[in-house]
């Protein structure tokens, strides 16, 4: 399973700038990857291993600016087409994580 964070947030102010960073840095910080600069992913075990990830990331929601968290499956995510420029790349692959309970 796979949690992908879409987001738009504003940045024409100091404070929406801050706020935008503090919101990136705590997907970071919550084991998300960046895949775009406002496209974060993050692997999950299960599905009740995602719905922390997406609770943990819906109470750090910013006041300002739109954000999408969306689920797709393991299958999902290796039919994507990863593209630099004209060329086709293989995605990288993913670094096996350790969970402790």
């Amino acid at each position: 399973m796979w949690v992908l964070v879409f987001f738009d947030l504003p940045t024409e102010t100091l404070t929406e700038r801050k706020v935008a960073t503090r919101f990136r840095k705590q997907l970071l910080d919550d084991g998300f990857t960046m895949f775009q600069f406002s496209i974060y992913m993050r692997f999950c075990a299960s599905r009740e291993n995602a719905a922390v990830h997406i609770k943990r990331t819906k109470m750090n929601l910013p006041k300002k600016g739109k954000v999408c968290i969306m689920q797709i499956t393991d299958k999902q995510f290796g039919m994507m087409e990863l593209f630099y420029g004209k060329k086709e790349v293989a995605p990288k692959p993913v670094s096996q994580q350790l969970e402790l309970f």
